[in-house]
């Protein structure tokens, strides 16, 4: 892991970060590519690329519901145990996010307000190629469930061998998926943006993937909505001498399992928490199954900053704004007001991250690469839409009509004001010439007022040059 020494006031950068940032252009134009022409030929080339992709393709994508159902008793009783428990808190967390409709009335008995409304379809991506994510059919399904979603499908690649995940099925049956389709990549982002002839298109695609997921699902936003564009995992790990140097070290290691990709930041205002840290990875890194991705992480893309002060400490992890956040130090529940941007905090000594990541309740589908300062958790919310409910009486459509005529007026907007004042003659009981009704738009004179004047470069406008 690199170190980064911050001193005498001075703050983390970004560049100190080394995040791959957007994107890469040719990702983004493989993928654009594919999900092109699923658009035109629908499921004949999402069968192509499924071969040439993941080396198998069912002869129909659907898998049978009886399958699904079929792989509750195919999986160990202890898994179905512990999937029915994470299923069961994750949707207790996520049923206090739904939001309800409301409306309030005023005293001259105009009604305004929310309605709140479920997608009508959503298609929850679950990687699976080469691994196994149960946990990710729980955290992606119940929050549309809660919310109301009418028809909540699964797309998840084949194994090589043209098999599925029992785990990942019986997960899909336990957690209330209504279609599962045996497809990946972009070409099953591609396939659920618009549909095939046999894979229905959707409203709202969610779930993480790899790199030409992200790319086709950033794509496909507009034509339909989408959760988020996930990079690859990361933590940061606020660590004190009262941290247990080799419980901090398998909390990165936890992160750094997951993909060479993924990004592990140790902040501390001890150099020697850093360094024994450091020595527990070490030790703890060659005896694990996954050392080479681990190694390849942390080496890569993991960063050790040293604070003077708490005060930086907390500054930097706001500036690293981590998809998941543990706070390993003295007070760590005094600290949890200062933190501005992180996907999830985990609070103090007891709260390992992996809780979090299967049965702990909130969602693990977390922004990342830095996107915590503006994004949010996957949740109930993502799967709902607000409507405006404006609905006036004449008595408040006279209390507003003036303001709204005149704001029209100041942006030159007449058929606006127009529209307000005919409405307000009917409410007074006035006769209205359709002839002539300058003066009903714009009942007043507005003044223009001058220009604030700038200190102003002088040049050519474009507008100008072109006529």
């Amino acid at each position: 892991m690199r170190t980064v020494t911050l001193e005498g006031g001075a703050r983390l950068t970004q560049a100190a970060l080394n995040r791959s940032g957007v994107l890469p252009a040719e990702v983004m134009a493989a993928a654009e590519k594919i999900v092109d022409d699923v658009r035109d030929r629908g499921d004949v080339a999402v069968r192509e690329y499924c071969l040439r992709f993941d080396g198998a393709c069912p002869r129909d994508f659907r898998v049978p519901d009886e399958l699904v159902r079929g792989a509750l008793d195919l999986v160990p009783p202890e898994f179905l145990a512990a999937l029915t428990q994470a299923r069961d808190q994750i949707r207790d967390f996520h049923e206090r996010e739904r939001e309800q409709s409301w409306f309030a009335t005023r005293a001259d008995g105009t009604m305004l307000g929310v309605k709140v409304t479920p997608v009508a379809s959503a298609a929850v991506y679950v990687p699976g190629g080469r691994a196994q994510y149960p946990s990710t059919v729980l955290m992606d399904t119940i929050p549309a469930k809660v919310a109301g979603v009418e028809r909540v499908v699964m797309v998840t690649p084949p194994q090589a061998d043209g098999t599925l995940s029992a785990f990942t099925l019986a997960a899909a049956a336990l957690a209330g998926v209504d279609e599962v389709y045996a497809v990946g990549g972009a070409q099953a982002i591609g396939a659920v943006a618009y549909g095939t002839e046999s894979i229905p298109a959707v409203e709202k695609i969610v779930g993480p993937g790899n790199a030409y997921v992200a790319a086709a699902k950033r794509y496909v936003s507009g034509d339909v909505g989408i959760d988020m564009v996930a990079g690859p995992s990361e933590v940061c790990v606020l660590a004190d001498l009262t941290a247990a140097p080799e419980v901090v070290a398998a909390d990165l290691m936890a992160q750094a399992e997951h993909d060479p990709m993924a990004s592990c930041y140790l902040v501390t205002c001890d150099a020697r928490i850093a360094e024994r840290v450091l020595a527990a990875i070490e030790l703890l890194v060659s005896q694990s199954p996954r050392e080479e991705i681990t190694r390849a992480s942390l080496d890569d893309r993991g960063v050790v900053v040293v604070c003077d002060t708490l005060d930086a400490a907390v500054d930097a992890i706001n500036v690293i704004a981590p998809e998941h956040l543990e706070l390993h130090c003295a007070d760590a529940l005094g600290l949890l007001g200062r933190v501005r941007n992180a996907g999830a905090i985990f609070v103090g000594p007891w709260s390992s991250e992996p809780l979090g990541d299967y049965v702990a309740g909130p969602n693990h589908t977390l922004p990342t690469g830095g996107t915590a300062r503006w994004a949010n958790p996957l949740g109930v919310y993502d799967f709902q839409k607000r409507s405006s409910v404006i609905c006036y009486t004449p008595e408040g459509l006279l209390a507003d009509a003036p303001a709204t005529q005149t704001i029209a007026q100041a942006e030159g907007l007449w058929a606006h004001a127009l529209s307000v004042g005919l409405r307000r003659r009917a409410a007074e009981g006035a006769e209205v010439d359709v002839s002539d009704v300058a003066r009903v738009a714009w009942p007043e004179d507005l003044p223009a007022p001058a220009g604030v004047p700038l200190n102003v470069e002088k040049g050519q406008s474009l507008f100008h040059m072109e006529g």
